[in-house]
């Protein structure tokens, strides 16, 4: 890939290979979790891999924000930051769902340009930078060009639908597909797999930087709730939620979720 990401890249993807080996020691669905407050689950797999990025990732000069490590604020003098869920979709990864991945975030100047996920259980992997597009499983990859909401594909999250969250959006002209990994729906939108995904509920930079970096560079639509570019790296990580889809579906979908949202 031609980018003034190349060594990013290289390093992205040297990560996310690095990780295929911590996987193969655990068998989805067979696997202890704990709990952490909010009743988040987290494995031994999560940290594990969370050790091999940071290992494989990090450089001198640059800053570190990731689930599994505790946060420091000196990552917010940084110009250049990693932003990792080690294993975003853990509660599918505990169930046996072929749901979870690993998401690599990269983001300059509070910009998130580059981004990989990878998905251990279907060996899929999405790379890719906003001066280069996206490779899927090493191809190029463009986000859906469809221009009406009539027929879409819409990846909704697991946990949400479980919580009647999108009974609201029922009977609609779309369809409506339960997933797990935030990172994961959104990587499936940035290589035009699905048209749409989006989250009423709070993310945290963590779930989405990887994955609205992807989206992005492959030309398609993201937005936080308050109609904003996705600014990451703040002192609260903490996101209202997010928007993305093909680039010809932005307005249709603005207009789906504003009587929905309140943003305080």
């Amino acid at each position: 890939m031609t980018s003034s990401y190349s060594d990013i890249l290289t390093r992205i993807d040297a990560a996310l290979h690095a990780t295929r080996p911590v996987f193969e020691r655990f068998t989805p669905g067979a696997i202890e979790a704990e709990y952490k407050a909010g009743h988040d689950p987290v494995t031994a797999a999560d940290r594990a891999v969370d050790a091999v990025l940071h290992q494989t990732l990090l450089r001198d000069g640059e800053g570190w924000l990731s689930e599994e490590t505790a946060d420091s604020p000196a990552r917010l003098d940084k110009e250049r930051v990693w932003i990792v869920d080690p294993l975003d979709g853990t509660r599918e990864f505990v169930l046996g769902l072929p749901e979870f991945c690993v998401s690599v975030g990269f983001v300059e100047n509070g910009r998130p340009v580059a981004g990989g996920i990878y998905n251990p259980a279907t060996k899929e992997t999405f790379l890719g930078s906003v001066d280069s597009g996206v490779l899927y499983n090493g191809k190029p990859a463009q986000p859906s060009h469809r221009k009406t909401l009539e027929g879409a594909l819409v990846l909704a999250s697991r946990s949400e639908v479980k919580r009647g969250e999108w009974k609201q959006f029922e009977g609609t002209a779309f369809q409506i597909r339960a997933m797990g990994s935030v990172a994961y729906k959104l990587a499936l939108v940035s290589a035009g797999l699905a048209d749409i995904t989006f989250t009423l509920t709070p993310k945290n930079e963590w779930d989405v930087a990887a994955g609205a970096a992807l989206v992005e560079a492959a030309g398609g639509f993201v937005s936080t709730l308050e109609k904003t570019n996705l600014t990451a790296n703040r002192r609260d990580p903490l996101l209202s939620g997010l928007l993305a889809c093909g680039p010809f579906l932005k307005e249709e979908l603005l207009a789906l979720v504003e009587p929905h949202v309140s943003v305080g």
